[in-house]
């Protein structure tokens, strides 16, 4: 393999969302985001089984929004920060916009439909993927 190849990734489902544009989004969920619906595609609804109200999970989202050419940025995007790399910032313009965001459920509604809060990204942006957030195991 080398860098050039490239993979597929579909969404399972995608976010709803008072936040309509990416300006009036906080940086972190913690900021003030509020809470979205998760519409799962019905054809994953059986892999949402055993998630359920109270649950926090960590849903993987497709920054669709992003510019993918920025390799380096000002944190918090405050130009007295120092740049760097964005491997080593949260910052949503990156090569693989990929979003990662601990949320969690407040309602699980006919197996398609998770209240989640909160959540910072934007109505429309698709969700690749949903893992359970593990508690520490000896």
């Amino acid at each position: 393999m080398n860098s050039t190849t490239t993979y597929s990734i579909r969404p399972i489902g995608f976010v709803h969302s008072q936040l309509i544009d990416k300006k009036d989004a906080p940086e972190q969920g913690s900021e003030g985001a509020p809470e979205a619906c998760i519409k799962i595609d019905k054809e994953f609804t059986k892999a949402t089984d055993g998630i359920v109200a109270g649950s926090e999970i960590i849903l993987l989202t497709w920054l669709h929004l992003s510019d993918r050419n920025v390799l380096q940025v000002h944190p918090r995007n405050n130009p007295n920060n120092p740049l760097k790399g964005v491997f080593a910032t949260r910052a949503p313009d990156r090569p693989n916009p990929i979003g990662l965001h601990r949320v969690q459920v407040l309602e699980t509604a006919e197996s398609v439909n998770l209240i989640v809060s909160p959540l910072e990204a934007v109505d429309g942006t698709p969700v690749i993927d949903i893992k359970p957030v593990l508690c520490n195991q000896h």
